[in-house]
């Protein structure tokens, strides 16, 4: 048999496929396989989603542009964000929000991820350990919120007074010094919220190989090496994740201030979200709260956005 060049060709090119056609999903195709069954499904969701998330979101866009009191309304443009800005109590707040944000980041959040360190280094006792680190997430935050309030009694005879005077030290006033009262914030915020950041790093660490340790071990790595290169790499998305949403949470810090000081002493308290809720229900200018609450959106989606962009790096390597 004559072999021409058409048979050498053939059998010295690779084999390729033909290339697929694409097929064109008409919409009647989409509603046979069963897309308008999945769209039915899935409507209550997107309307319950919209109806709660995204109207609210429309509706404060319209109220940050009125002067309103739910009853009357008058269009004022950007009224209420010169009048935001121009308020002398917005940089006291911002500068309060700002310091409690980060003495909360530098003392509350390095504090679970050694506590789960350490509770994963316990065998028997570890589910009781555990359950005693998430009991203050149980009780509710009013009444956790008054018993540290009296906890910080400014007498001597309050408890935090009471042990400092066992070492000779003390009286504090605590939530009257304009000095101490954002770091005794700091110090319940970390008590009352870190039983969730332990049992989110207990489950991490749970997940990582032993292996890992071993090798290490066998290196001659001790426990703080072991801790720094293989215990803190293998959390590190779940520790990026943390850190976004503790700086989220602690811009919007509300409750503390508002129970325990009222924003005093001289303001040396007040927040963002307590200035909202100043212009809203003391003031009733509805605008210029919702005016603030956009700002203060803006801010924050634009701080998660540097923050992302700044860890995408290392958290992909």
């Amino acid at each position: 048999m004559a072999v021409t060049d058409t048979t050498v060709r053939a059998a010295v090119e690779p084999l390729t496929a033909p290339p697929r056609r694409r097929r064109h999903r008409s919409p009647a195709t989409w509603a046979r396989r069963g897309g308008l069954t999945t769209l039915l499904f899935f409507l209550p969701l997107l309307l319950s989603f919209g109806y709660f998330s995204w109207w609210p979101i429309l509706r404060s866009l319209m109220l940050s542009l009125q002067q309103t009191n739910f009853i009357t309304s008058t269009w004022v443009g950007l009224a209420n964000f010169e009048r935001v800005l121009a308020d002398p109590l917005l940089g006291i707040a911002v500068w309060n929000t700002t310091y409690f944000s980060l003495l909360a980041l530098v003392v509350g959040f390095p504090v679970p991820i050694l506590t789960a360190v350490f509770l994963a280094e316990m065998r028997r006792t570890r589910g009781v350990a555990s359950a005693l680190a998430y009991l203050p997430v149980i009780i509710p935050p009013v009444v956790a919120v008054l018993l540290w309030k009296a906890f910080y009694n400014p007498g001597a005879n309050g408890l935090f007074n009471t042990m400092l005077g066992w070492v000779g030290l003390g009286p504090l006033a605590w939530l009257n010094d304009p000095d101490l009262v954002i770091p005794s914030l700091v110090l319940y915020a970390t008590w009352a919220g870190f039983g969730t950041g332990v049992i989110i790093y207990l489950a991490t660490l749970m997940t990582i190989r032993t292996e890992l340790y071993e090798a290490a071990e066998i290196d001659g790595a001790r426990i703080l090496r072991r801790f720094w290169h293989v215990t803190l790499p293998q959390m590190r998305g779940v520790l990026l994740i943390m850190l976004l949403l503790q700086l989220i949470g602690t811009f919007q810090t509300f409750t503390e201030p508002y129970i325990m000081t009222g924003g005093g002493p001289e303001n040396g308290s007040l927040t963002i979200l307590l200035l909202i809720y100043r212009y809203a229900f003391v003031a009733g200018d509805y605008g210029r709260a919702t005016a603030l609450s956009l700002l203060l959106a803006v801010a924050l989606s634009l701080l998660s956005a540097l923050y992302m962009w700044a860890t995408r790096r290392w958290s992909t390597s």
